[in-house]
């Protein structure tokens, strides 16, 4: 049995971990929501049509999607410190050649390799600041990381809408050098290995597996829509190919290989079972109402790029104020994390009853304030508290293989989320649609007098706005049915009693290394 020695670091040491952490993650989070807004922008100056330019965003989720459960083996085989240097490393290196991109096909490519490097980032750092605290801080160190996975999304499209508006598209990439080489000389400098390098065989089964399964459910997920889903027959061989590499890849992983690239069995643990489809749902909200605001913001209410992210930023605030309170409840108060987690689904959901309610198309920049801070408040309440308690039920060598399907789930939820509003958004707007033209009709007094004083195209205009706003009504409705039906998962985690780490086979604790 390896022996793993205590990597838990004081005074300014840790510090300066849990700065290499936060710039990591959030330099991860950021650049998964930071395109969006950008996207048309994009699409112009490199004279793309729409599917062409959305392989800019699925690109990068497909190769981020692939390398998140493969983080723990890599870790082992390379050590974690060395190949967090190197994916922080190479994330800076391809944000450079994407913001030199000179030709779409370049972009695409350069994105696939950012999100080779940056899919593993969240997941280790979790891991890295669950070992960095004492186990009875383990609160404390995933408030600290959540500022950056759970505030990272909401103020990517308010950073992507200034840099874009106010300088070009090629500076929400190459905004993150600085951070980058920040992160990577951080990393290289004060993180430690938990346990030494081991020589773990590559399972190239597994691995192919994996990536057709995985890279194939995300390619549908996100092309599905703009390709009329099943009636599509490319979308119906990628969806057999996700279902069948997935299956496959499973059964390989639990009885095919002895040694596995990803290691399923994890899943035994009641609490990591449950955690992972909390982080499914968590996924879910938190990139749902990204999608979602925005989008109507510039297309229903023509709000520019920045005074869109700007009306995000509201919910980011929300998130930063309610996470010491989240941390303060769980450590301090000895709340349980079932209660914090059912408060905080509770007031997600209503956050999103009251968004719908307010989707009109005369909304201004106020009007979603309140629902939007209600729900940061909500988020706040998510992240640290199923974290702590998943990470709390392992130890070793189980926590980054906990840490990276979390990290796996609450993607793949943000990635279900966007497949099913746009689809959503959608099918109502046509049902909308049909039903206010099927009213406009000259024998009505209202339509009448309005064409008395406009014309027909404007009325056609006003029933397209209308229908969408609508739809858009329509979405945030169904995402806070949603949210209540996901809330009775809460019982399902289970909180146990955080077991302090074994001390190195010395018999005695690691020694505080010097600041």
């Amino acid at each position: 049995m390896i022996a793993r020695q205590s990597v838990v670091e004081f005074g300014t040491r840790r510090v300066l971990v849990v700065a290499c952490v936060m710039l990591a993650t959030l330099l991860q989070v950021l650049d998964a929501t930071i395109v969006n807004v950008a996207l048309p922008t994009i699409q112009g100056n490199l004279g793309a049509n729409l599917d062409e330019g959305a392989w800019i965003v699925t690109g990068y989720i497909i190769a981020a999607v692939i390398v998140i459960p493969l983080t723990p083996w890599l870790q082992t085989r390379f050590g974690r410190k060395r190949y967090y240097v190197a994916a922080i490393a190479g994330f800076t290196v391809t944000s450079v050649l994407c913001g030199l991109s000179t030709s779409l096909d370049e972009l695409i490519v350069f994105r696939v390799l950012q999100g080779l490097c940056g899919g593993g980032l969240i997941a280790t750092g979790i891991a890295i600041l669950r070992d960095t605290f004492p186990p009875k801080q383990i609160g404390l160190s995933q408030a600290l990381v959540s500022v950056g996975a759970v505030v990272g999304p909401s103020i990517g499209p308010t950073l992507g809408g200034i840099l874009t508006d106010a300088y070009s598209w090629n500076w929400i990439f190459y905004i993150n050098i600085v951070p980058g080489i920040v992160a990577a000389l951080l990393a290289a400098l004060y993180i430690r290995d938990p346990e030494p390098t081991r020589r773990a065989p590559v399972d190239g089964v597994g691995l192919g597996l994996l990536a057709l399964g995985l890279g194939s459910l995300q390619y549908v997920l996100g092309e599905g829509e703009r390709n009329d889903w099943f009636a599509d027959g490319t979308i119906v061989l990628f969806t057999l190919l996700a279902v069948c590499g997935i299956a496959a890849f499973v059964l390989w992983e639990l009885y095919g290989t002895k040694r596995p690239i990803v290691d399923l069995r994890i899943l035994k643990n009641p609490t990591v079972a449950a955690g992972c489809l909390l982080a499914l749902a968590l996924g879910f909200n938190l990139f749902g109402g990204i999608v979602l605001g925005p989008q109507f913001n510039q297309s229903i209410l023509k709000f520019t790029a920045t005074l869109s992210g700007e009306s995000v930023l509201i919910r980011a605030i929300a998130i930063l104020a309610g996470t010491p309170l989240a941390l303060i409840a769980l450590s301090r108060w000895h709340v349980s994390p079932r209660i914090l987690l059912g408060i905080g689904f509770a007031v997600v959901g209503i956050a999103n009853f009251q968004q719908a309610l307010v989707t009109t198309s005369t909304a201004d920049f106020w009007t979603f304030a309140w629902p939007l801070a209600l729900g940061g408040l909500g988020f706040s309440q998510l992240f640290v508290p199923l974290n702590a308690t998943v990470l709390g039920s392992v130890q070793g060598a189980d926590t980054p293989k906990a840490a990276s399907l979390l990290s796996l789930c609450q993607q793949l939820g943000g990635s279900i989320a966007t497949a099913t509003l746009i689809t959503l958004l959608d099918r109502r707007a046509a049902v909308h649609y049909s039903a206010l033209a099927s009213d406009a009709v000259l024998s009505r007094a209202p339509v009448a007098t309005f064409l008395h004083h406009s014309s027909a195209a404007v009325l056609y205009g006003t029933i397209v706005r209308e229908a969408q706003t609508l739809s858009f009504a329509d979405a945030f409705y169904v995402m806070a049915l949603i949210t209540a039906m996901l809330l009775p998962l809460v019982i399902l985690l289970r909180v146990r009693r955080i077991v302090p780490a074994p001390v190195p086979a010395s018999g005695s604790p690691a020694p505080r290394p010097a600041a």
